[in-house]
């Protein structure tokens, strides 16, 4: 008779390697636990890639407000660098900064010459014309990746912060984008990755600083064949907190990608970024 599934072992050696490896099965479902509970508290806020929006010669100052509203708060990536949290990356807009009032009421005075929706929108597609303060200039052109109805609306929604909304149908091109369509990017090479194959997160949040393919912004290091150089894990450190490496070369921008993604991002939304970015070889 066979005591045992392995007829080399004696009974007692048997047991104690059922204990090992109930303790591992153990080990394993703590640990399984303890990352949902980490990812069920961490804040969901979807962001979302940017849509193209049209509108009509009779639209309202309420519909652009509200549109502005939703761009800057998801598609644009506003929030990520211009918020109340210590540290941010760019001054308050939608509070009070050093008493000069909400971003609607001070714009008409930050550069001579220019009323409040001609500063705002040069602000968005040349930001580095406007540096405020001593904040650094690593805010990349918005039109790089948000049309002009996109834009425009966002003006609008900025001066509805304390001000009074001047933007009208005639300040926005008929085609989205034809005010400052770029020129196409050269032909990426056979097998190279590009952007159109990013995921709607990468796209959202990270094309304005992060090239893939020769497209996207060239403030941080671009995304081609990452996936060959850090492991998921490190990838996932980087997202989550980006001063903890800082890659070669980019020594002079520590500091400039936020570090709040954790709360920007659900946990759904981080994996698919390390998904991704572990496939760039």
């Amino acid at each position: 008779m066979i005591r045992d599934s392995n007829p080399f072992l004696e009974p007692e050696e048997a047991g104690r390697m059922s204990s090992v490896d109930l303790k591992i099965v153990l080990v394993v479902l703590v640990t399984l636990a303890a990352y949902t509970v980490v990812a069920s508290v961490i804040p969901q806020v979807e962001s979302e890639v940017p849509m193209d929006i049209a509108f009509g010669a009779e639209v309202t100052p309420e519909e652009l407000v509200e549109a502005g509203e939703s761009i800057y708060r998801g598609a644009g990536g506003c929030v990520a660098c211009h918020s109340e949290s210590p540290g941010a990356r760019g001054p308050n807009l939608l509070t009070d900064y050093r008493g000069e009032g909400l971003i609607g009421e001070r714009c008409a005075d930050r550069v001579p010459g220019l009323d409040c929706k001609e500063y705002l929108y040069q602000a968005l597609v040349r930001p580095n014309d406007h540096i405020v303060d001593d904040y650094p200039p690593i805010m990349p052109p918005s039109d790089r990746a948000l049309s002009q109805p996109q834009i425009w609306a966002m003006v609008a929604f900025l001066q509805a912060a304390g001000g009074e909304v001047t933007v009208t149908a005639a300040d926005i091109p008929d085609e989205p984008g034809a005010a400052t369509a770029p020129a196409p990017p050269p032909a990426p090479e056979p097998g190279a990755a590009q952007l159109a194959d990013a995921p709607d997160v990468f796209r959202a949040q990270c094309v304005m600083c992060h090239q893939v393919g020769g497209e996207g912004g060239p403030i941080g290091p671009p995304m081609d064949g990452i996936g060959a150089r850090l492991s998921e894990a490190e990838l996932r450190l980087a997202i989550l907190d980006p001063e903890a490496v800082i890659a070669e070369g980019y020594e002079d921008m520590a500091g400039i990608m936020p570090p709040n993604y954790g709360e920007i991002l659900t946990p759904d939304e981080i994996e698919t970024l390390v998904r991704y970015l572990s496939g760039l070889h």
